[in-house]
Order: C-alpha cells, then sequence, then structure tokens
C-alpha cells in the first residue's frame, strides 16, 4: 500500500531525475522546458511549480544558471569566440547569451573575459576546448557507405 510519504518520495525521484537530466544534458539546444517535462512525467505548468517549490527557481532559471556558468568557466578558460561559446553552451541567440550573461553576473561577456585576462587567466586554444566540450564530432557514414 503506498502512504502519503511514498508519493512524495516519488515525486522527488521524478523531479531529481529531471534536475540531473539538465545537468548532464545543458548544452543540448534541444534541451527545453517541454523535453525535461516530458522526461518528469509532469506537465509543463505542473513541473514549473513543483521544480520550483522544491528547488527555488524555475526549471528555465536553474537550466539558464547552469549553461551561463558553463560559458564563464569557457570566457575564462578557452580562447573561442563568444558567438562559439554561446553555442556550445546551448544558446541559439548571441542576443540572448548575452543578455543572460549580464543579468547573471553583471557584466557582458566580453567585458568578462577581458577582466578575467586582466587578473592572468590564460586561454587554451580553441580546438583543445572543443575535443574538451565535444564539439568536434567524427563525420558519420552515409548508408551507401560514402563519407557523410
Amino acid at each position: 500500500m503506498d502512504t502519503a510519504a511514498d508519493g512524495h518520495l516519488a515525486h522527488l525521484r521524478r523531479l531529481r531525475a529531471a534536475k540531473d537530466a539538465m545537468d548532464r544534458d545543458w548544452a543540448d539546444e534541444a534541451l527545453n522546458l517541454d523535453a525535461v517535462a516530458a522526461r518528469a512525467g509532469y506537465s509543463r505548468s505542473h513541473f514549473v511549480r513543483a521544480f520550483k517549490a522544491a528547488y527555488g527557481r524555475t526549471p528555465g532559471q536553474y537550466l539558464s544558471r547552469r549553461r551561463i556558468e558553463r560559458a564563464a568557466e569557457m570566457l575564462r578558460t578557452c580562447d573561442l569566440s563568444i558567438t562559439e561559446i554561446c553555442h556550445l553552451v546551448g544558446f541559439t541567440g548571441l542576443g540572448t547569451f548575452t543578455t543572460r550573461f549580464k543579468q547573471h553576473t553583471g557584466r557582458t561577456p566580453g567585458e568578462y573575459r577581458r577582466e578575467k585576462l586582466r587578473d592572468g587567466a590564460a586561454l587554451i586554444p580553441g580546438c583543445y576546448a572543443l575535443l574538451w566540450a565535444g564539439g568536434l564530432q567524427p563525420r558519420r557514414q552515409s548508408n551507401s557507405g560514402e563519407a557523410g
């Protein structure tokens, strides 16, 4: 027989699975609110309310923060362009990325990078950063056996 405590634990497990998916797949541009809510088995609106109640912020706010944290790390450590970093961390538009980055850090991505460089950060070559981030994918073979 299910108790209220069992139901609550199941609810928390589903929310945690959705949060784990955001932690794991943060760079996937296809990862959006509908996809995460579906992974948790909730409707979009119920998922937003439940996630905010459990974690203190909406799923969109949480995912945006995760992406900005990764972008800040790349801005400090890689010589990739801001546009390349924007796309690597899952944003589809530079304007949205810049706005969100400034909301979280108080600085634009360019200002943030310049400040970190003044503080002595050393940038690694972008080719290494892309390999680390999984940005260089091998070419897939087509069905006819030719390189695609």
